[in-house]
């Protein structure tokens, strides 16, 4: 393999974003010259790390039934293999068609979804099965492709996600009043609103906290409005993720759903205490070096945040196994050279049935 495309199909910002980022900026030094195939609206965001003459900005495709401005940028950069970001099971459906009548293709699931009934499954279990490979970064979603999909075990690989890791991990703050902090889209998968709740029933119990949320969406005006009162602080987008973590003395990931969450990671990167819901992979990732409780549970939640609040030796304690176990397991040149070692197998898989899987797909 000596080119590979990767496309990004998608309007938002956020973890399978700096997934992508993770890997063009790895890719040289594996032996492969990566290009990218990009939606308009963050086309911007990729700049610093893709050189000019191998960055194509096309329209977004997410949910429509054709792309081909997509097929016709790929065709363009004449890949050995194309990636295709997945945001969910099928909305980036008419990209995969498009890449398929391409080259060999390998899909990379970020999230477990809907995979709708009867001709709409049957569709896109002929799309998926079209592909040389697909990639998650955890379980549920390789569990979901071969129950729903009916995809072969030896063509869905478990990728765990990756991070970069500072030599310098900021650690606890160190706050007299100890921060408390939250990032990512302001959504209800998310989950802020069970983390306003939780810091209400801290503040009533008489605990000294701080919260800020970085991240913007459609459930903002929502959350600042339930947050009302409280010791909580809407952030807007976050440039610096490195400078936001640094702030805080303890992270929390609030999520009703995830694979295995980017931001979870970096923050145990910092060296930061965590304390993260059970949805994907999470619990099985981070093992005893995090607190994890249920999701979509604001008691459980409270206790968990409270007891850290409380003790800032065990904040610190947690903070030092997060990073140990960052180092162990979460590189991001581990995921990237895991990564690329798939792309390399299937650019030799012929891309026989792709006209017929794309005609399928609708």
């Amino acid at each position: 393999m000596k080119r590979v495309s990767l496309v990004c199909d998608s309007e938002n910002w956020g973890g399978a974003e700096v997934y992508l980022t993770s890997l063009l900026r790895r890719a040289g030094g594996l032996g492969a010259t990566a290009s990218l195939v990009c939606a308009e609206p963050l086309a911007h965001r990729f700049a610093p790390v893709v050189p000019a003459d191998r960055l194509a900005a096309v329209p977004l495709a997410r949910h429509t039934a054709d792309a081909p401005a997509v097929r016709a940028a790929l065709a363009a950069q004449r890949p050995d293999v194309v990636l295709v970001n997945l945001v969910d099971p099928g909305s980036n459906a008419a990209a995969v068609a498009a890449a398929l009548a391409v080259a060999p293709t390998v899909g990379v699931l970020h999230l477990a979804g809907d995979t709708g009934a009867g001709e709409r499954r049957r569709r896109l279990a002929g799309l998926y099965g079209a592909m040389a490979a697909v990639l998650t970064p955890a379980s549920g979603a390789r569990a979901q492709l071969l129950a729903d999909l009916g995809l072969p075990p030896g063509r869905v690989h478990v990728v765990p996600n990756g991070v970069d890791l500072p030599a310098d991990p900021a650690g606890p703050a160190g706050r007299v009043v100890p921060r408390v902090g939250g990032l990512g889209r302001l959504t209800e998968q998310k989950g802020f609103d069970v983390l306003v709740e939780a810091v209400r029933r801290l503040t009533d119990r008489g605990a000294a906290l701080e919260v800020v949320v970085g991240g913007e969406g459609r459930d903002a005006g929502r959350l600042r409005a339930a947050a009302a009162g409280l010791p909580v602080t809407f952030a807007g987008f976050v440039t610096d993720v490195r400078g936001f973590l640094a702030g805080l003395d303890l992270f929390c990931l609030s999520s009703r759903r995830e694979a295995l969450p980017l931001v979870l990671l970096e923050a145990m990167a910092e060296g930061l205490p965590c304390v993260a819901t059970d949805v994907g992979d999470v619990a099985a990732a981070v093992g005893p070096h995090a607190v994890v409780v249920p999701p979509d549970d604001p008691q459980a939640l409270t206790d968990a945040l409270g007891g850290l609040l409380a003790d800032p030796v065990a904040r610190a304690e947690l903070g030092r196994r997060a990073r140990r176990r960052a180092e162990a397991a979460f590189d991001a040149d581990l995921m990237a050279r895991r990564t690329l070692a798939v792309l390399a197998r299937a650019a030799g898989v012929p891309p026989t049935g792709a006209g017929k899987a794309r005609e399928g797909a609708g």
